[in-house]
């Protein structure tokens, strides 16, 4: 049975920045995967459109679906800068209901952002309402087998908050402390299955590195064990990224 749960911490995302490997990555591994570039692109979880800003120059029409209203002031005010006031489109979601259309999205990107949402399945359901039969759906996800827990924990007696190791516990132990949900692949490929996608495509993105302050080890890694875009190894990645298709 596909339970509806929500981690008693859970807590906002933190938007990508721009210069982040991570939005290179999953921008260049999506747009080697969507071939049609047509109609509607939803954005959902687009933040302060870091990402977004990458695909408007690849779709005629793009909405970008958040909860924050600041970050969507960013957003209409980077694309106004960018002269993509005209292409996207910033639109308030309210954490349960998309003010979206039926079956009126060609495609929908998703990064990091159901591990924050309130009600999980409810998200999943909106997202296989707006998008069109055959859409695509492109949503990346932690990854529960990376060393660490990306978006830390609130754990008794250690005020270190990214114990090695603590996203491999049991989900009803993680999900008791942890910030947000996280995933194996299996997981999730499962999740989008039951809300009425096939699964094109699961993969590895590598982790990026971005989070490490010394510039000169930052760029080692990257050069050594964690470069290219994606990994056949799930300890050495950080996010998990489908590709589906609305049935």
């Amino acid at each position: 049975m596909n339970v509806d749960t929500t981690p008693v911490n859970l807590a906002a995302g933190k938007p990508a920045g721009e210069d982040d490997l991570i939005v290179v990555r999953r921008h260049r591994l999506v747009s080697e995967r969507i071939t049609r570039r047509e109609g509607v692109l939803l954005d959902f979880g687009c933040g302060s459109g870091a990402q977004t800003y990458l695909f408007a120059g690849e779709f005629p029409s793009i909405i970008g679906l958040d909860i924050g209203l600041s970050s969507l002031r960013e957003l209409k005010a980077g694309a106004l800068a960018r002269g993509q006031q005209g292409v996207i489109l910033p639109l308030a979601y309210d954490g349960d209901h998309f003010p979206i259309r039926d079956c009126s999205v060609d495609c929908t990107v998703s990064f990091e952002v159901l591990e924050h949402v309130e009600h999980e399945r409810r998200t999943l359901s909106e997202l296989a309402r707006v998008i069109r039969p055959g859409g695509l759906l492109a949503m990346s996800v932690p990854n529960r087998w990376w060393i660490f827990e990306t978006h830390g924990a609130n754990l008794p007696l250690l005020p270190w908050n990214r114990v090695p190791f603590f996203s491999w516990l049991p989900t009803p132990i993680h999900d008791r402390w942890a910030r947000a949900r996280i995933y194996s692949r299996k997981e999730i490929c499962g999740k989008l299955e039951s809300a009425g996608f096939d699964i094109v495509e699961a993969l590895y993105i590598t982790a990026p590195m971005d989070v490490v302050k010394w510039s000169w080890l930052k760029r080692t890694l990257r050069a050594t064990i964690f470069r290219g875009d994606t990994t056949h190894s799930p300890f050495l990645s950080t996010a998990v990224l489908v590709i589906a298709k609305r049935r």
